[in-house]
């Protein structure tokens, strides 16, 4: 309930005697941030529902997340404003959304917003019915109508006059979208997906390439690694030098970019520009992740050291930045500090020479761009610069390592940008995968001393009473039932943890979450996975997730999962579940390949060949080490990897039944690798091993 007790925001504003609204109990740091708005929002819930019903009121609803730049001037401008919400509270009933506890509510309204304007963003602002079908979708709203763009002050009374003059009119309109809505969420079964869905996915990403920056597309640039990784599997499918080369010139240039944190590490959200000089400077955890595999598959693919230093960079960034005490990785970290979007990261000229000795100083001002006047221009006219790398040009990271401390140091006085500490299942499963995998690349004891942690974290925390999973964890408390994402990535990365540790207790969970994920959020008539389960909330519609964007689908990684998860058990279940996943959505993906890419690196793998790894050899003996070294050194993308014990009956013959058979030749370490169904000749020699992998 609302309260005029002190309290601190997130972002540390402190408000004395002030009252609050229905968002003052909630967890969320994106609703507390907006908890002493003189607008009476409330959360998502029948409460609120039944209060416009009762009131007979539309319902301003208006999502976005703690870090998101524009949402915060949106606040500061309107929900702040005295006289918009005197206007809000008298023609709506207002609810908070924080898209990242509730990304369901949040794909059916961004939904709409294409459909009714071409293009969506954040903050998503929507007016609906009481029953929750919309008439207007729009993001930014300024207070006042300018540039064609209309004001809060203006559109308020223009939709309250029609709805209590005419509301026969809104119904209706919002009874047409709400079926238009309906249409979008069918799956789209077209002919089957085949290697000429990976040409034309490939064809297409070489139609947008940028070839002088790397990339995909122009302003603003986002940096898309699923779409990275596809193309390294495409190429190592087809020999295609130009697949790796589009992948290299990328990573390349954004590690290089004003994208990348040069002075703390750690990627910003996207670029404004198409060359990677100017972030958008929220950081968040997903790209983290999802860019760190898509590194260390490029060292693997290519064993260019500069992938592998950009890895150990980006983790040093969430070790150190972005992970809870109690094993988990935070959200995000905010773009704005004292009101101002990137003046965290921005340097004068002043302030590099004040922190510096002369020689050093002028070392980065050349090296790193910098100039009097500043080369960036935001908010304000600070003379800032961008610390950034033309193409092409090495840091000399020897020289440059103890200045980034000084620097790193000195800007560790500042006053840092908000950070966003709740714990979701879904991204720390992505976080899990990308340490895993690093762990078996670079051999990293502390990367899988990490993974772990964040997976007996989330396992011993985020499941309810029923065990099933949950999606949110802040300050003490887990809520929100899960989405299929949560499902999707967690097993994701158990799965990437199992072939790190070797761990069984890792696949026993992927298995039981597995079965949960099929039991309550697949379609059983048309295929595929709701993004909800079956005994969830009831929205305006049950939304399914398919487009690989900011982060992959769920549905994608949920194929890529069963199809892994058939070669280590052996259960023909999980492929015939892949299959019938993929021909679910073969019509829109056949049309837009290049939006599934994700989705298509399954493809790749289910199409084959793929390889499954059984190495039969004692835990920690020097030569099964040796043998898993050079397994994870070699670069192979499809493939399982499962190691089995030689004693008798070990756990791993409880999950995966036909490793049983599977024996030591001459007391040694020995390889079995399958591909396409069948085993080729065990050997215990690395060399024969390594050239099996690589057979056709």
């Amino acid at each position: 309930m609302p309260s005029t007790e002190s309290q601190q925001t997130p972002s540390g504003d402190v408000h004395s005697k002030i009252r609050s609204n229905h968002l003052v109990d909630e967890k969320s740091p994106y609703l507390l941030q907006h908890a002493y708005n003189p607008v009476d929002w409330y959360p998502w819930g029948e409460e609120a529902f039944d209060k416009a019903r009762a009131e007979n009121k539309l319902v301003f609803l208006s999502i976005g997340y703690s870090t998101c730049h524009w949402c915060h001037v949106m606040e500061a401008e309107s929900f702040d404003d005295d006289e918009v919400a005197t206007l809000m509270n008298e023609a709506f009933v207002s609810i908070k959304v924080d898209r990242e506890e509730r990304p369901d509510i949040d794909n059916i309204y961004m939904t709409v917003a294409v459909m009714m304007n071409g293009s969506g963003g954040w903050p998503l602002n929507i007016i609906m019915t009481p029953d929750q079908k919309p008439i207007l979708a729009a993001t930014y709203l300024p207070k006042t109508t300018r540039f064609q763009r209309t004001g809060m002050l203006e559109l308020i009374p223009r939709i309250q006059e029609v709805w209590q003059q005419d509301p026969e009119k809104i119904r209706d309109a919002a009874e047409q979208v709400a079926a238009s809505l309906q249409r979008t969420s069918a799956s789209t079964t077209g002919k089957a997906l085949d290697t000429t869905t990976l040409e034309a996915a490939y064809q297409g990403l070489s139609s947008a390439y940028d070839p002088a920056y790397g990339g995909f597309g122009g302003a603003p640039k986002f940096p898309t690694p699923h779409k990275l990784l596809f193309l390294m599997h495409y190429w190592q499918r087809t020999g295609n030098a130009d697949a790796l080369e589009m992948v290299e010139k990328t990573l390349q240039a954004m590690h290089r970019g004003g994208i990348y944190d040069q002075v703390g590490f750690g990627f910003h959200r996207y670029s404004t520009d198409a060359s990677w000089f100017a972030p958008h400077f929220e950081k968040m955890l997903y790209d983290q992740a999802m860019l760190a595999m898509a590194y260390t598959e490029a060292y693997l693919a290519t064993g260019t050291p500069e992938y592998e230093a950009t890895t150990w960079e980006i983790f040093t960034y969430v070790l150190g930045d972005m992970r809870d005490p109690l094993g988990g990785f935070y959200s995000a970290e905010d773009a704005d500090s004292e009101d101002e979007e990137g003046k965290f990261y921005l340097w004068t000229e002043a302030e590099i020479r004040e922190r510096l000795n002369p020689e050093d100083a002028e070392f980065v001002i050349e090296r790193f761009n910098l100039t009097p006047g500043g080369n960036f221009k935001g908010e304000s006219e600070s003379r800032s610069n961008i610390l950034h790398l033309d193409a092409g040009r090495d840091v000399e990271a020897e020289r440059w390592e103890p200045i980034r401390k000084a620097l790193f140091a000195g800007r560790e006085l500042r006053i840092k940008p908000y950070k966003d500490d709740k714990i979701l299942t879904d991204w720390n499963g992505l976080m899990i995968a990308a340490l895993s995998r690093a762990a078996q690349a670079f051999d990293e004891p502390a990367y899988t001393s990490a993974a772990v942690d964040a997976a007996g974290f989330i396992l011993d925390n985020m499941k309810d009473s029923r065990g099933r999973l949950l999606h949110r964890y802040r300050q003490g408390e887990a809520g929100i039932p899960a989405n299929l994402n949560d499902y999707s990535f967690l097993i994701w990365g158990l799965l990437e943890l199992y072939e790190t540790t070797f761990d069984v207790r890792y696949l026993e969970q992927t298995i039981e979450l597995q079965e949960q994920a099929l039991d309550h959020y697949w379609d059983n008539s048309e295929g595929g996975f709701y993004l909800t389960p079956e005994d969830g909330e009831a929205l305006l519609i049950r939304p399914k997730e398919i487009d690989d964007s900011a982060i992959p689908s769920g549905n994608s990684v949920a194929m890529l999962n069963m199809l892994r998860l058939g070669r280590i058990t052996g259960d023909s279940s999980y492929d015939e579940r892949a299959a019938e996943l993929g021909e679910a959505f073969a019509g829109i993906v056949s049309r837009y390949p290049t939006s599934y890419t994700l989705l298509l690196s399954a493809l790749d793998f289910a199409i084959g060949p793929s390889l499954e790894v059984v190495i039969v050899g004692q835990p920690g003996a020097d030569d099964t080490q040796a043998m898993l070294d050079a397994l994870r050194s070699t670069y192979v993308p499809n493939k399982v990897v499962l190691l089995r014990p030689p004693q008798q009956d070990p756990p791993i013959v409880k999950v995966a039944g036909f490793t049983e058979r599977f024996f030591s030749m001459d007391g040694k370490a020995t390889a079995f690798v399958c591909s396409n169904y069948y085993c080729k000749s065990p050997t215990t020699e690395i060399g024969e091993m390594i050239e099996l992998l690589r057979e056709k």
